[in-house]
């Protein structure tokens, strides 16, 4: 069974999360799936946009702590999702944390509901949010990203949209996406993708700047000692040491 479900209609390719057994958490297996899937939107005439969404509360949990992706595999990704010359769409209904943050930052045009929360969760387990920071940062206000990836504490969507992680907090998440969508169908293919080229220029700049340093600093906190004691406190669901 695929962890990415894709469903087609007037030229929005849908690909859902479908991974329930770790709350949509980014396993090697779904890397590699969602991957496949974006490419295959990508070269697909009829596909005009692609909307990002989720089954079940959870958008993403993660890094799947247990079967984790490569670091070079999931930069790849988020990267891809930037450069997709299709305009990329998260549909938000549940909750996302860390590397999840990451994909929803990737995408052009980000939507939530009022059930959705989000965590930079990575200081809570002794690492970096390094290399989501990539798309991250050159969107998000800098004082709401200091906050947020300090403290590691858990924020609403109307705080996401204010601090630029997303575009809209809506009540109706469909009711919010429609009038969207409609302007991507009515759209000119090859006008969406030299507009969207325009959009990421200056993301694609700090892909090609920071990549090799950030991945890097991902693999050395993750190999410390303190991320061994956070990951290991957060699957034995308790605190870690460091904890006051």
């Amino acid at each position: 069974m695929t962890p990415v479900v894709r469903t087609d209609e007037r030229g929005v390719a849908t690909l859902a999360l479908d991974s329930p057994g770790n709350r949509n958490a980014l396993s090697a297996a779904l890397v590699a799936a969602l991957a496949d899937a974006l490419a295959a939107c990508g070269e697909d005439p009829a596909v005009r946009a692609v909307v990002l969404t989720h089954t079940g509360n959870t958008f993403s949990a993660g890094a799947d702590l247990r079967q984790p992706p490569d670091p070079g595999a999931f930069v790849a990704l988020l990267r891809q999702v930037v450069e997709l010359p299709r305009p990329v769409v998260a549909r938000v209904t549940g909750h996302v944390r860390a590397g999840g943050l990451g994909l929803v930052g990737a995408c052009d045009i980000a939507v939530a509901g009022p059930e959705a929360t989000f965590a930079f969760s990575e200081v809570r387990i002794g690492v970096a949010p390094a290399v989501i920071s990539m798309p991250l940062l050159p969107r998000l206000d800098p004082r709401a990203a200091a906050r947020h990836y300090l403290t590691g504490e858990r924020f609403g969507a109307a705080e996401a949209a204010r601090g630029g992680l997303l575009t809209e907090a809506a009540q109706d998440v469909d009711e919010a996406l429609a009038p969207i969508l409609d302007g991507l169908r009515r759209a000119s293919p090859e006008a969406l993708a030299e507009t969207k080229r325009l959009l990421t220029a200056k993301v694609l700049e700090t892909f090609d700047r920071d990549t090799a340093a950030l991945t890097a600093l991902s693999a050395r906190l993750f190999a410390s000692a303190g991320a061994r004691e956070g990951m290991t406190a957060f699957l034995e669901r308790r605190d870690p040491a460091w904890v006051l």
